[in-house]
């Protein structure tokens, strides 16, 4: 007998450890996760130990974030995009960008309304909004350019859209939405009284020359969208769980409400070390783009010479690749047999669809490429055996 309450049972294990675990059974080269396989700058973490050895960092920080963190990500905004962010009253540190998204969900969505979704999707967004109440409306992403059809995005508005949330550097396909793409979306949101939660957590992993647009820097869009992102990207910190969410203080009051109640505080040496990481000097983030476009091309060397084809990724640390030249199957079936038989772990993205959608990515697989220049030249003698 189920003992689970309604509202969680139709969560599954999450496809990452599935993956992960599969991988360590057979000794894959694992280019499944957004996980970072080096560690954060040697100065950032040395700035974490001084503040836990400081014998004033230990205890609880306040609900909303240390002081000097809320005022780093504020500071970050306006140098980077030009917005006027009030520390105080429009910033919340958040454990990761994860309970960031749930706070936000949870915070401005009501039971009954419509949450827009652009798919593929990270994969907590819908199960927050089915935890709020609410109902996921879907508009895909169309391989192998991943774009949006505007018609379906159109339609996907209603009387009872509350909420749509964005994805950009998105994740899974490397897209970096163009400023007419998000024009688009801030008209229907405008039109309809939509408020936009903005996952931006790869917002310096742009590629390729492209450009990321905050569509709260967009006309009539500050007022209406809560801005989430975290250090775990940026700094290759993913297990720090240091994230926030910034905006109006108007639309980020209800945000406030729920993060209260749902971690209340996150942890603070830490904290101190992501305000100072935040402030590093340009020349880190110019290195931290010209690094991770070097590890790009040693993927994209990798699957030249495997059969998979790829759109490159504007973006992210993210390759989707079609497998269908080489594999007769889903996309889970052909991750089983690349982690069994070639040795090298992906992901499948049939959870990152709707039901409805899911053929959409039916050939293809997530590749990652956060790792070491020496995994991923192994990558390409391991990936060529597809070909063979």
């Amino acid at each position: 007998m189920s003992i689970s309450a309604r509202r969680v049972e139709t969560f599954g294990t999450t496809i990452f450890t599935e993956i992960n675990q599969l991988a360590q059974q057979y000794s894959a080269l694992n280019l499944g996760q957004g996980k970072p396989d080096f560690d954060t700058p040697a100065d950032i973490v040395a700035e974490m130990i001084k503040a836990a050895q400081s014998g004033q960092h230990n205890q609880y920080a306040p609900g909303p974030g240390i002081a000097s963190l809320r005022h780093a990500v504020a500071n970050h905004a306006a140098r980077f995009y030009g917005l006027d962010i009030d520390p105080d009253q429009g910033v919340i540190v958040t454990a990761g960008a994860t309970e960031g998204i749930l706070s936000c969900v949870l915070g401005l969505v009501d039971p009954g309304d419509e949450v827009i979704v652009i798919e593929p999707f990270y994969d907590s967004y819908v199960p927050n909004i089915l935890m709020a109440g609410a109902t996921p409306v879907f508009v895909p992403l169309h391989p192998p350019t991943w774009t949006f059809d505007p018609d379906e995005l159109r339609a996907a508005f209603t009387p009872r859209t509350r909420v749509l949330i964005l994805n950009s550097p998105h994740n899974p396909s490397g897209r970096v939405f163009s400023r007419e793409e998000l024009s688009l979306v801030a008209e229907l949101c405008i039109e309809h009284n939509v408020i936009v939660i903005n996952d931006e957590v790869y917002e310096h992993l742009t590629l390729g020359g492209s450009t990321y647009i905050p569509i709260a820097t967009l006309p009539g869009m500050f007022e209406r969208t809560v801005t989430v992102s975290s250090a775990g990207k940026t700094f290759s910190a993913t297990g720090w769980k240091i994230g926030w969410a910034y905006g109006h203080p108007d639309v980020l009051d209800g945000v406030a409400r729920a993060h209260q109640f749902t971690i209340f505080a996150v942890h603070h040496p830490t904290q101190e070390a992501v305000a100072y990481a935040l402030n590093q000097p340009d020349s880190y983030y110019n290195n931290f783009r010209t690094m991770y476009q070097s590890k790009l091309h040693l993927l994209m060397d990798a699957l030249d010479g495997s059969g998979l084809t790829y759109r490159a990724p504007e973006g992210t640390y993210f390759i989707m690749a079609d497998f269908s030249a080489v594999f007769d199957g889903m996309p889970r079936d052909f991750t089983r047999y690349l982690i069994k038989e070639i040795g090298v772990a992906c992901i499948p993205p049939e959870s990152m669809y709707s039901k409805g959608h899911v053929h959409i990515g039916k050939n293809y697989v997530r590749f990652s490429f956060c790792k070491s220049d020496q995994a991923l030249v192994q990558a390409k003698g391991l990936l060529s055996k597809l070909r063979g």
